[in-house]
């Protein structure tokens, strides 16, 4: 089973002609910009700290919805990829952080760390521990839409 964190955005025109960026897998959070170029960098932006702020809460991370022909498919930035599938290995486990880190055999203080989306964690660190709890983590290079 694969988990992706690409999740479709939708951009439209406000009144001002500036385009606006939302998620609605998120159902919060807007970003904008004069130009789509410089929106679909902001919508990067928006969604990595949707994904951070979902991750600081505690809360479940949405599914990404299909991306539909009147939306673009945004790819949140690396390290908060790899936050958000360490994230959901760790609510998979129905576990408390302090077992977390017993199960892992870690520090209790390094899997805080690893799962604070604001904290840089080496990405080979994420995958080893991904790989521990039976995950693979892989990188998809694409033409750029």
């Amino acid at each position: 089973m694969s988990d992706s964190h690409i999740y479709p955005a939708r951009i439209e025109r406000d009144e001002d002609g500036r385009y606006v960026v939302t998620f609605s897998d998120f159902g919060w959070g807007a970003t904008d910009g004069a130009r789509l170029e410089e929106v679909l960098a902001e919508a990067q932006d928006l969604l990595r700290e949707l994904i951070a702020a979902t991750i600081r809460e505690g809360r479940d991370l949405p599914k990404p919805s299909k991306v539909r022909a009147d939306q673009y498919p945004i790819v949140p930035p690396l390290p908060i990829a790899l936050k958000a599938a360490l994230y959901l290995a760790f609510k998979e486990q129905g576990v408390s952080q302090r077992q977390f880190a017993r199960n892992l055999n870690i520090a209790e203080g390094e899997v805080r760390r690893m799962l604070n989306p604001d904290h840089g964690t080496k990405a080979a660190a994420i995958d080893s521990v991904l790989r521990s709890l039976g995950k693979l983590c892989s990188v998809s290079i694409q033409e750029a839409a």
